[in-house]
């Protein structure tokens, strides 16, 4: 052990998981240590070293640890989970992210986001861009995140694994100066939306990273181009909807909005009402709007929209045909 002139962690290195939770039968304490000095290190080290260490997946009477990971503790915001495993439902690899990663991933099981994909493409620009919708990640963090998610699919395959993980992937990155361009995104990841520019001009609100797959792809499909990738999630407020419509509202290459609302948690009525309060604060649409509401409260949401009388807006129900309207407004 030499000085590292910072606090350092020792992770036992054991195969089975739940090390931080988990207790040696040496001193009772857990599997993974932050220690101080290099004093600090040696007394843990050598209770740890040569001892049995008990988890919820090893067997009753622990497995023995043989080696220590030791490296520099960093201060951290955020723990998130990473995955590839096989759906043997599917037929195909899945990728697994939760932005609720460490020691309590098995307990937040659904909060796990899916990505399909084909071993021949591997992770796509496509899967990419929403996943730095759905996280947050400013442009400089994905770049490290691709790379990440690159070569786990390669070792995946390479290896001919049925099971990768990182746990945790951890977020270095919040303390860094945000760049002009990505001060959007940071704002809208402050209050629990997912935000991330992209190449067109069909500006897209959404709630979910289902349907804003979804919602792409459909726009895309129609000939068109989405300017972003904004989801509001399923606790959307009116603080956080109206933010939405700032965001948009001042990005110059916006030449359309799609409004696709899919009421469950968020209502309807109040995806409306944010609406109007929308175009009340920025003296009108002046350009074409599409909204389609469907779920909790649509009826009332749709009817108090129609009513207000608002200008260049317009319902439509049908999916497929929100995404065409909107590009064929947005193209005229």
């Amino acid at each position: 052990m030499f000085p590292m002139d910072a606090p350092s962690v020792l992770k036992a290195q054991i195969l089975a998981g739940g090390r931080g939770k988990g207790k040696f039968k040496s001193d009772g304490k857990g599997g993974v240590r932050i220690v101080k000095s290099p004093d600090e290190a040696f007394e843990n080290a050598s209770q740890m070293l040569g001892s049995y260490l008990v988890t919820n997946q090893t067997p009753p009477g622990g497995l023995p640890v043989k080696k220590l990971y030791i490296y520099k503790s960093v201060d951290i915001s955020k723990e998130f989970y990473l995955a590839i495993t096989f759906d043997r439902e599917r037929y195909m690899p899945v990728l697994l992210i939760s932005d609720e990663g460490g020691v309590n991933i098995e307990s937040n099981v659904n909060k796990l986001q899916r990505f399909w994909f084909h071993l021949t493409t591997g992770i796509t620009p496509e899967i990419m861009a929403y996943i730095e919708a759905q996280f947050g990640f400013s442009d400089n963090e994905m770049r490290v995140v691709s790379h990440i998610l690159s070569q786990l699919v390669k070792l995946f395959r390479d290896k001919d694994a049925t099971l990768l993980e990182l746990n945790p992937l951890t977020d270095l990155f919040s303390l860094e100066e945000h760049l002009p361009e990505e001060k959007d995104e940071y704002e809208a990841s402050k209050l629990g939306l997912s935000y991330v520019r992209l190449d067109g001009n069909i500006g897209v609100i959404v709630n979910g990273a289902g349907l804003a797959m979804a919602t792409n792809d459909l726009v895309t499909w129609n000939g068109g181009k989405c300017a972003n990738f904004l989801d509001i999630g399923g606790g959307a407020t009116e603080e956080t909807l109206s933010k939405a419509f700032s965001i948009l509202h001042g990005d110059t290459r916006v030449k359309g909005l799609l409004i696709n609302i899919y009421g469950g948690i968020v209502r309807c009525d109040m995806i409306a009402d944010s609406i109007l309060a929308a175009s009340a604060a920025t003296g009108g649409f002046n350009i074409p709007v599409v909204i389609r509401l469907q779920g909790t409260n649509c009826e009332t949401g749709s009817k108090l929209i129609r009513e207000s009388g608002l200008d260049n807006v317009l319902m439509e129900a049908d999916f497929e045909e929100a995404t065409k309207k909107i590009v064929e407004l947005t193209n005229n």
